[in-house]
């Protein structure tokens, strides 16, 4: 070993019998060192820095995580004697501050989700949807795979979802633009709810979901599962394969995924068509890890055929209906074998994502100097053109270069110091199609930023500063009208000389800039009771469709119409919480208000006679027109909510869990009263009450450990309070949603786990309802007959089968 490389060691014990504790797990999560003790109980955390102040975790099913922060310059053999407890605790995050910091020390409103969590919820139909229950977090969906990620009430650009700390950038200004994320491929993912504009700009003024890849596994070992998945509702089917290695610090590791499902049923609806679809991922990564940091370089690829709903339907039969020509004068009736079949519809869209970034952590000194490297290509096709299949009608191609510098120190007396400065630079093509919703840009983004933090015995303190800058600037576009099918890109000179020569976009240049900030406080009064209390400004740019739209989105059914004199959006947000841990019962409440200038939204454009204007795809006004036509506004706004969860374990092995989750969105104008019909905010979640009994034994026999069984019920009021202006939103009626799940681990003679099983039921009792933030609620015919419910309904009942079978190729104690 290198003179100036360091170990840490130690023994791990249980505190009641003082029995030692193989297979718990050892990590330095800023380091991304990790190893399991061995069959005595003991570890080794090899390749250190000789200098440094980092947390330490220690953790093991079934008992209290232990945090401990460790100066590497006075090393010492470490004896830890675990408490065996019921209560989750002791999460460490690294989302939104300085470094890795424990969950209850951070002032930030954030959750975290770890693997258990995520591989137990078999029934999530992507990587959002495991999160949509989360008290104060939600999902606008189109269909059971499409989900954006929301945050008390806010979405869209306004939360910003990472991979590993790179921005996840693929034309999310789209209401049916999903998140390119394969769900396999995460094993944590941290959320801040509320203004995050400090560390990561402009966007997150809503918050932030941060999705976390598998860390590396143990020193010598070379481990993988394979995985499948079975749902009944969709006949889907699915399955992953990881793999994972580290010798010597040199770590790797691939994940290979693939899912493919018909059209999801109801009992109002049948199957649904045209809401099948099929995901192929693939993702590896390779680093290296030492005494002067570690470095890893990453590479993915999501590619996803996915169905193009439109609701359309016979009206008397109320059978769904297909598009067969361009024209679309006539509709036939989906037959029941297209229906149930597994192929991908002619109307369809492909999503593609390739991505490369790189991790790395460089020591110097005592500080850390962390840079993430990030480039992704997204390519968006809709194809819309029955008679011409192979011809997409929006041809979105998007690159993205993200960069990330950050160096965390201790400042004087200990204060833990962020310096940072991060951007992108990103490009938008337009390229061969037929629909033109937004023009080719080019757009860079800096800003750099400040976060300091210091802790006073029992009070932690943090806050920083940050300036943002965004450029834009916008190319024009000529469109091609006499084109013998569709309209097409005019790429010859002199367009304004040219008979059928539109301009679809002028050119423009816009600049942004913002200073946005954060100060708040955590006091632990015990190890049991601690409250904590933020206050955040955020700030955003308009985003390019907000800013300059003009033109049909063929996913979302909208001809978007955007505004270029728009104001960025500055939000002021407050926050406090109180939070109780106890042997047999935990709770927590928490409230918010945040205070929105320049809010933007969408609002319904009208005809002369009062309804909602259809028009064609050029915008040219039809009764019949396959397009909602839509513009932007901006108001002043004011979101404000809360949650409350309360836990109680009358014994160890059962949870009684319950939360209850309210977010009210109001316009306040802009100086002038505002009629009813305006009132309210768009796309804000009904109160949600979750409430959950769980039974968990830790051991079962010889052969059983990890089993559990959980029955849940999901309430969900009415939404009265609804964006009725314009018909751009309707009332939303209650409903109940019955869950339940089981499953467990089925290990060997050798306590080695051989296989994880997992059955999850949603929607048990087959409720036909519709979600408020479900745009499949509004996709219908233009007319549709008195006494009838439009639109399509959520997913009726399903049940998830899913296996995990771990492996190993080498020696070791257990599995992470």
């Amino acid at each position: 070993m290198a003179s100036d490389e360091n170990i840490v060691k130690g023994k791990i014990l249980d505190a009641k019998t003082k029995e030692a504790l193989p297979g718990a797990v050892v990590s330095i999560p800023d380091l991304k060192k990790i190893v399991q003790t061995d069959n005595l109980g003991n570890f080794e955390l090899e390749g250190l820095p000789a200098k440094g102040r980092y947390i330490l975790q220690i953790s093991f099913i079934g008992y209290k995580t232990i945090n401990l922060t460790i100066d590497l310059e006075k090393p010492q053999f470490y004896t830890f004697s675990m408490e065996s407890s019921s209560i989750e605790a002791g999460e460490v995050i690294v989302t939104g501050v300085s470094k890795a910091t424990e969950l209850k020390k951070s002032p930030i409103p954030i959750v975290a989700i770890n693997k258990t969590f995520i591989e137990q919820h078999a029934g999530a139909g992507n990587v959002i949807e495991l999160i949509s229950n989360i008290p104060g977090v939600s999902a606008v969906t189109t269909g059971p795979n499409i989900s954006k990620p929301f945050i008390h009430g806010l979405g869209y650009n306004r939360v910003v979802t990472l991979m590993d700390g790179i921005r996840q950038e693929g034309q999310q200004w789209g209401d049916e633009h999903g998140i390119e994320v394969d769900q396999n491929s995460i094993d944590r993912i941290e959320v801040i709810k509320g203004p995050a504009s400090l560390s990561y700009g402009s966007d997150a003024i809503g918050g932030v979901v941060n999705l976390i890849s598998p860390s590396p596994i143990s020193e010598g070992q070379t481990e993988g599962s394979f995985q499948t998945l079975y749902g009944t509702n969709q006949d889907l089917w699915g399955a992953s394969l990881r793999l994972q290695g580290n010798q010597k610090g040199w770590v790797w590791g691939t994940i290979l995924s693939g899912k493919l499902a018909k059209n999801y049923q109801n009992p109002h609806d049948g199957r649904v068509w045209e809401t099948g679809y099929f995901e192929k991922d693939a993702r590896i990564m390779g680093g290296i890890s030492r005494s002067w940091g570690s470095t890893y370089l990453n590479a993915s690829i999501f590619d996803d055929l996915q169905d193009i709903p439109d609701g359309s339907r016979d009206p008397l039969s109320r059978k769904f209906t297909k598009k067969i020509s361009d024209i679309d004068s006539i509709r036939t009736i989906v037959s029941q074998k297209e229906l149930n079949a597994y192929s991908i519809p002619v109307l369809h869209q492909h999503v593609q994502l390739y991505r490369v970034y790189s991790n790395s952590t460089f020591v110097l000194g005592t500080g850390n100097l962390l840079v993430n490297l990030g480039y992704q290509y997204s390519h968006r096709r809709e194809f819309t053109h029955p008679q011409n299949a192979d011809i997409p009608g929006l041809n979105l191609n998007l690159y993205t270069l993200t960069y990330d510098f950050k160096y965390n120190f201790n400042l004087g007396n200990a204060f833990e110091t962020s310096l940072g400065l991060n951007g992108m630079y990103q490009q938008n093509k337009l390229t061969y199609g037929t629909v033109f919703p937004i023009p080719a840009y080019n757009q860079w983004d800096i800003g750099p930023f400040f976060i300091v933090k210091k802790s006073l015995g029992k009070l932690d303190l943090s806050g920083g500063i940050r300036l943002d800058e965004r450029f834009f600037t916008g190319l024009p576009a000529f469109v091609d009208t006499a084109h013998a099918f569709f309209p097409i890109l005019f790429k010859g000179p002199n367009p304004f000389a040219q008979e059928d020569i539109i301009q679809q976009f002028p050119s423009f240049k816009k600049t942004f800039s913002g200073t946005s900030g954060s100060l708040g406080a955590t006091y632990n009064f015990s190890d049991e009771f601690l409250v904590k209390a933020n206050i955040a400004r955020g700030f955003r740019a308009p985003s390019i469709s907000e800013l300059s739209a003009n033109g049909p989105d063929p996913g979302s059914q909208i001809y978007h119409v955007g505004n270029p004199n728009f104001k960025p959006e500055f939000s002021t947000q407050e926050d406090l919480g109180a939070f109780f841990a106890f042997e047999r019962v935990s709770a927590s409440i928490e409230a918010f208000t945040n205070h929105i200038q320049n809010y933007i939204f969408q609002e319904e454009i009208l005809d002369a006679a009062g309804n909602p204007q259809r028009v064609n795809p050029d915008g040219s006004a039809n009764s019949n027109g396959q397009y909602l036509k839509f513009t932007y506004v901006q108001t002043k706004a004011r979101i404000q909510g809360g949650e409350i969860n309360i836990d109680i374990h009358p014994v160890k092995w059962l949870h009684f869990q319950n939360a209850i989750s309210l977010t009210y969105g109001q316009n306040l104008g802009s100086g002038k009263s505002v009629p009813d019909s305006l009132k309210y905010l768009p796309f804000m979640p009904p109160l949600h009450t979750h409430s959950e009994l769980r039974a968990s034994l830790s051991k079962y026999g010889n052969h059983f450990q990890s089993l559990y069984i959980s029955l849940s019920l999901d309430h969900f009021n009415p939404q009265k309070q609804f964006f009725s202006a314009y018909g751009t939103e309707t009332y939303t009626g209650g409903y109940n949603l019955l869950n339940a799940g089981f499953g467990g681990n089925w290990i060997n003679t050798k306590g080695q786990t051989v296989l994880k099983f997992y059955l999850e039921g949603k929607n048990l009792a087959n409720i036909a309802y519709q979600s408020n933030m479900s745009r499949l609620k509004y996709f219908d015919n233009p007319v549709v007959p008195p006494g009838i419910q439009p639109g399509i309904f959520n997913i009726g009942r399903n049940i998830d089968f899913k296996l995990v079978m771990p492996f190993s190729l080498s020696n070791g104690t257990g599995k992470i």
